[in-house]
């Protein structure tokens, strides 16, 4: 069984603006069909509002039609999972709330985010969900 994980935002970001490094790994992985990524709609929207973000524009190496192709094709291999319950309030940081809520109505393993610490400051603790950087994750492989 494919291991469920939620990918964050900066993940993602990270993946699109750099051809080299871990997290465009995991990207690489998910394709493969490696990992299974978990979607929701509140991390869809934020992919889709950052992406938009003019200082993302201006660094990303990939024209707009490719950044929506990669999307798209990313979303494939994602499996859309509806988040029903809200562990509000939980982390400092409210717009990460939403990534750690996925990952619990999905039943991931783990979370690959750049902002590790952050997730494990949570007044509510998971301990089935680990908080993993994408190096974290591609060492735990081998």
């Amino acid at each position: 069984m494919k291991k469920r994980i939620v990918i964050d935002t900066n993940v993602f970001i990270a993946a699109l603006l750099s051809a080299e490094g871990a997290s465009r790994e995991v990207l690489r992985k998910c394709f493969q069909g490696q990992y299974k990524p978990l979607m929701g709609a509140a991390l869809y929207w934020e992919y889709e509002d950052i992406i938009e973000r003019q200082e993302i524009k201006a660094r990303c190496p990939l024209s707009r039609a490719e950044v929506e192709q990669l999307l798209d094709a990313f979303m494939k291999t994602c499996r859309w999972t509806a988040v029903y319950y809200l562990w509000r309030p939980n982390l400092k940081d409210e717009g990460d709330n939403h990534v750690l809520e996925l990952a619990v109505a999905g039943n991931a393993t783990q979370i690959v985010t750049h902002n590790i610490k952050d997730f494990k400051r949570g007044e509510l603790l998971f301990p089935a969900i680990q908080i993993v950087s994408p190096c974290q994750l591609l060492v735990s492989e081998v």
